[in-house]
């Protein structure tokens, strides 16, 4: 795909949340066009996020014929006129709210992901786990707050253990992950078991990188995700591969450039070299377990 052609972040989130969107009504994208006087290949483009001018009434139009909410149809414009303004924009904090939540829009999209982790990640948290973490960061929420950030949490891991199509993941989890105690050492022994039966999934590999290994390339590089959105039926890019690397305290990176992506790929490359297989993965995993339980 050319690079005047590719979607670029911001709009490929405002495609993304318009296509859910239309689905959800039932609407194929001939009637949605039709309905608000726009061409089919219009809204097409408007839906992948390639590059045309982007008008707030063609969003306003769809969001009313969607029925979207009034606080949701203004945080689509604003996402519209963000796109316009800052087409290569890679840092964002917390713009969006739930339906325009970034990183999540991105997961349930991707056919496949490669991670780099030092805590277990969200997509493989058992609840007591990620309630221990939610808790420890949203310090000051309510317990019905917590609850609710936790089972969002685990509803987003169906696509993990779904029967059709699940997501494709491998997990590199540095040792430190089995050894940073979180929520305890009962949850740590349910959470260590819990993944090493994971990994039994035909649709997820899971490899440690122990300490032993050292610092790949010399330097503590940090979490990070790459996203692949997989191929259409003619074998091109559904979208573009996106590296996303939590921000934490701090604004959240996209990492879009291919030779940028590439380098992520290399760096996974590295770690893949250094780690344990799957089965000594598990067996670490289920020896640390009995650790806790002990």
């Amino acid at each position: 795909m050319p690079d005047d052609e590719s979607p670029t972040l911001l709009r490929r989130q405002l495609g993304r949340f318009l296509r859910d969107q239309r689905e959800i009504k039932g609407l194929i994208i001939a009637t949605a066009a039709q309905e608000i006087q726009l061409s089919p290949a219009a809204l097409q483009r408007l839906e992948t996020g390639r590059p045309q001018k982007l008008r707030k009434q063609d969003v306003r139009a769809l969001c009313e014929l969607y029925e979207v909410d009034t606080d949701e149809t203004e945080k689509a414009i604003d996402l519209a006129a963000q796109a316009a303004k800052n087409p290569d924009i890679t840092a964002l904090g917390g713009l969006f709210s739930n339906a325009f939540n970034m990183y999540v829009g991105m997961e349930r999209s991707a056919r496949s992901l490669i991670t780099y982790h030092e805590q277990v990640p969200g997509l493989l948290q058992t609840a007591d786990y990620a309630h221990a973490l939610i808790s420890a960061f949203y310090r000051d929420a309510s317990p019905e707050e917590i609850g609710r950030r936790v089972a969002i949490r685990k509803t987003r891991q169906a696509m993990v253990t779904r029967k059709r199509s699940p997501l494709a993941m491998e997990v590199l989890l540095h040792e430190s992950a089995l050894h940073r105690v979180i929520g305890g050492p009962r949850v740590m022994a349910t959470q260590l078991h819990e993944l090493a039966e994971l990994s039994k999934l035909p649709n997820v590999k899971l490899r440690l990188h122990p300490y032993s290994a050292g610092m790949t390339w010399g330097i503590l590089h940090g979490p990070f995700v790459i996203l692949d959105f997989g191929t259409d039926r003619n074998g091109k890019q559904v979208e573009p591969p996106i590296v996303y690397v939590e921000g934490r305290l701090s604004s959240d990176l996209y990492v879009e450039r291919p030779d940028e992506v590439q380098r992520y790929h290399e760096l996974a490359d590295a770690v893949r070299a250094e780690a344990l297989d799957e089965i000594g993965t598990r067996d670490l995993l289920r020896r640390v377990a009995r650790e806790f339980q002990a």
